[in-house]
């Protein structure tokens, strides 16, 4: 299951990652991604929640990297990622090399807390 929200005034996108994840699921949420950015100017954040991700199946990987080019061409600056598991990332940081020309700026925390930090709320 894939959660997503925005935050106009903070110029952040949220999405969360919860239990099993399949391709099915992400590129079933993509409509809705593009309207929550479509919301959000260009120099928006993106806070990648995925501390509730039990498993996310590895035909995932074209699907988040299609995610990454809507991110881009929206204007998104700023990446934090949760990532508690590190066993649990599926290559994140070697998908951003194929699928950002202009990489934003990119961080991977353990904790929401942490992340909050990071953005500086």
């Amino acid at each position: 299951m894939i959660l997503a929200a925005s935050n106009k005034s903070k110029k952040l996108l949220y999405i969360k990652y919860i239990d099993t994840v399949n391709a099915g699921d992400i590129s079933g949420n993509r409509a809705e991604l593009a309207s929550l950015m479509a919301e959000l100017s260009a120099g928006f954040r993106l806070l990648a929640d995925f501390s509730a991700l039990e498993k996310m199946d590895t035909d995932c990987a074209p699907e988040i990297g299609e995610v990454m080019e809507q991110l881009e061409q929206a204007g998104v600056s700023t990446v934090v990622r949760v990532i508690p598991d590190p066993r649990k990332d599926i290559g994140m940081n070697i998908l951003s090399l194929f699928h950002y020309k202009s990489p934003p700026r990119t961080t991977t925390c353990s904790s929401i807390a942490e992340a909050v930090k990071e953005l500086s709320f």
